[in-house]
Formats: structure tokens, sequence, C-alpha cells
């Protein structure tokens, strides 16, 4: 791993390197690593706390270059692009439902099932999760195990610059329909999104639960219970509402993490 960091650092320093053999076997031996899950561009450590390997977000990068445009038939369709299309899955133990395509470089873990949908290069989908129709998961977006990214959920990628965190889905959590996750946001394990949540970097994540408003940014933490809200903000022109998103309370022991999403919410008498 030392060798294939030193070299990719040094190309990413000076881009002539990318003429050279060695540094583009390099580049390709890491999306190869990360197509087979040995490599990750993000590791959940023992602290809870997620570490970003900057070096392997600055190989997928610089694999764009290196790639020549090529025409990918697939039956009756045809794509025109510089990144084939993953595929063996049924050696992968992956279900994958007729226009669901993922690009290689993701790892999608055995037991995953793809509806028609995106996953990204870099991105990590793990065993028991259903990306579901029209859902997109983004370059180098994390997904956990057990996961629900219900119809049209479109999960962020983070590319550029290297240092930034990727949007990241724990563990067990149920993100409903049409939620918008991105700018590297982290959802924590067995959290619940209500439809329409939409969180950036800049969102208000406003938990109501206690007797004062408290207000989290780019984070939610796990097993909360959350639906899409408004607050009055003052500008020049005057007060209008902005988006923003409500904690209203914790999935509780009773709910099965298989539950529906309706379930979930319905314990808080939210409808969805």
């Amino acid at each position: 791993m030392s060798a294939l960091q030193s070299t990719i650092e040094a190309a990413w320093n000076d881009r002539t390197l990318l003429k050279s053999a060695e540094t583009q076997a390099a580049i390709r031996e890491i999306v190869a690593l990360l197509d087979a899950g040995e490599y990750r561009v993000a590791e959940q450590g023992p602290d809870g706390n997620w570490i970003t390997h900057e070096w392997i977000k600055k190989a997928i990068v610089l694999y764009f270059p290196i790639q020549e445009m090529q025409t990918i038939e697939v039956g009756p369709f045809e794509f025109h692009d510089k990144i084939p299309l993953k595929n063996g899955y049924a050696e992968k133990g992956v279900r994958v439902v007729p226009q669901a395509l993922a690009r290689y470089g993701a790892f999608i873990e055995k037991g995953a099932i793809l509806m028609p949908s995106y996953v990204n290069i870099g991105a990590w989908v793990g065993s028991g999760t259903m990306v579901d129709t029209w859902a997109t998961v983004g370059s180098c977006a994390q997904i956990g195990r057990n996961v629900h990214l219900a119809g049209g959920v479109g999960i962020g990628g983070v590319l550029e610059p290297p240092q930034a965190t990727p949007t990241i889905i724990e563990d067990d959590c149920f993100i409903g329909s049409r939620c918008i996750v991105v700018e590297g946001v982290r959802i924590g394990r067995e959290a619940v999104l209500g439809a329409n949540v939409v969180l950036t970097q800049s969102t208000h994540i406003i938990d109501v639960t206690g007797p004062e408003p408290v207000t989290l940014k780019g984070f939610v933490p796990p097993r909360s219970v959350v639906i899409p809200g408004a607050y009055t903000k003052q500008f020049p022109a005057g007060n209008y509402q902005v988006s923003c998103a409500l904690i209203i309370g914790e999935r509780k022991e009773s709910t099965d993490k298989k539950v529906s999403l309706n379930d979930a919410l319905r314990e808080y008498n939210v409808a969805v």
C-alpha cells in the first residue's frame, strides 16, 4: 500500500507522470482493489469516527485522464464512456434488476440488491442493502449493511477536494423516498429519514425532542427519526421559511430493523 500511495501522491503533484506505465498500472490496480472491496475510500475506526483515505480518492480522479473513451454495448443499449460497467454479479452474489447500473470501481457486497438504480465509482454498498428504484449512489459514497435507500433517493458523490469526507449512510438506516443526502453528510446507524428530507452541510438539523431546540449540521445521530421541516429566517426583503430537518424522536427498541418507514414514523404520529 505504501508504494502505491507514494506513486499516486507523486502523480497528483506532477501530472506528467500520468504518461508513465508504472503510474498507470498503480492507478488501475487501486481501482481494481476498490472494485473487489479490498480497498475503501473511507472506513470507520474503532472510536466510531470515519477516516477518509485521500490518496485513494486522488487515484480515482487520476483514473479518468488515463482512460480512453469506448463504446459499451449491452443488448440494444449503447453507452460511450471512459469507465467500464461492473460485471460478474452472479459470482459476487448480488441481485441486479434490469436497468440497474454500477460503474467499475464501485464495490457491491454479497447479498445487496440493486433495483433499477445507479452506483458510481468508488462507492461501497453493504450486504443486505437495497438500492431501490431510481435511487443513485454517488462517487465514493459509503452505504452500510442492511440499509434501505427508497425510491428516488439521491446520495451525493464527493470526489474533490480529496480531503473531503464522502457521504456516509451507516448500517441499518432507512432513507425515505426522494430524500437527498449530499456534501459528505453522515447518517448515524439505524436512523430513519422520512420522505423528502434534504440534507447538505449547511442544512439545519434541529432536535425538537427536548424543551429547547438543538441544532446540528452535517450529522444525524444514530437511531434518530427525522422529517422535513422549516424555520423562519429574516432577509432584507422580509421573513421567509427555510427548509430544515427535524429530529422528532428516537427509533424505539420495539421497532424491528426491517420495519417499514411508515411504521417507524407512525410511532410518532407522523404520516408520510
